[in-house]
């Protein structure tokens, strides 16, 4: 009877021992992995800049001054949270589209985030979009415009993807953020407040460390679908889907790209044989 209850003894210690090691390996995996989350490189790229104001002709707010500023304090917050950011910009300089990506490529860890004010024509048009093209992009995307928006007294314009350049090009996770129209009287004023762009830094910010904020407000009506948007591999109900119509554009374009890379093909083949007298 005593080697069965000293058996018993011994296991329950041992289960106790390896119980005790494996909180402590997870905790020291948790602060691990919150050191590594912490120590994540962010580029920022305020949007414009220099001699390029932003924004289209007659816009009475520049665009150009409010990314910088926006971009400025957003990297204080994630700087106070432990992050390293590196600038495409720090003042009103211009920077080309091309100088911007290879500062992103040049740092293969980082996450890539484009600061910018939206425009149109039609002053009534308002709210927040979000743009990503990589699939490793939608669901940061997804974050920092749910953040954004729950922040923002404004419209929910989606999250839309597009080929622009910085988000093409860069071999990173990448995001360009729309925090309003300027051509809007309403979200002009808004822009034009510093405690909105504290705000809206600190809502990209909550987005960027993977706060989680619910899907809140609904689309606006006019952004379900949009012929300017590209299919979607990722979907989310604040995710603006292609109209049927842009994805057959899509389709033609790219079926248009290889029809003409076929007879770049059958051209350069009959010149070469032109050349060697075949």
């Amino acid at each position: 009877m005593i080697r069965p209850a000293f058996v018993s003894t011994t296991s329950r210690s041992s289960r106790s021992r390896l119980v005790t090691f494996a909180l402590i390996s997870l905790a020291l995996s948790f602060f691990a992995g919150e050191a590594r989350a912490q120590s994540r490189t962010i580029v920022l790229d305020p949007g414009h800049g220099g001699h390029d104001r932003g924004g289209v002709p007659r816009q009475r707010v520049g665009e150009k001054g409010l990314t910088l500023d926006v971009a400025q304090r957003l990297r204080r917050v994630l700087q106070e949270n432990g992050y390293r950011v590196i600038m495409t910009r720090n003042s009103d300089v211009f920077v080309s589209l091309g100088q911007r990506v290879a500062i992103a490529n040049s740092h293969p860890n980082a996450t890539f985030v484009s600061v910018h004010f939206n425009s149109a024509p039609r002053v009534g048009a308002n709210g927040i979009e979000t743009y990503y093209y990589r699939r490793d992009s939608s669901s940061l995307a997804a974050n920092i415009h749910r953040n954004v928006v729950a922040g923002a007294p404004t419209e929910n314009r989606g999250i839309r993807r597009r080929g622009y350049y910085v988000l093409r090009r860069t071999r990173i996770p990448s995001v360009l953020v729309e925090c309003g129209f300027l051509t809007n009287p309403e979200e002009a004023r808004y822009a034009l407040s510093s405690s909105y762009r504290q705000k809206l830094a600190e809502e990209i910010a909550r987005g960027i460390r993977g706060v989680r904020a619910p899907v809140g407000k609904p689309l606006a009506r006019d952004s379900a679908t949009s012929p300017d948007v590209l299919p979607q591999p990722f979907n989310g109900p604040d995710f603006v889907r292609a109209t049927p119509r842009s994805r057959q554009s899509a389709r033609s374009s790219k079926s248009s790209r290889k029809k003409k890379s076929s007879t770049t093909r059958r051209t350069r083949s009959s010149s070469r044989k032109s050349s060697s007298g075949g």
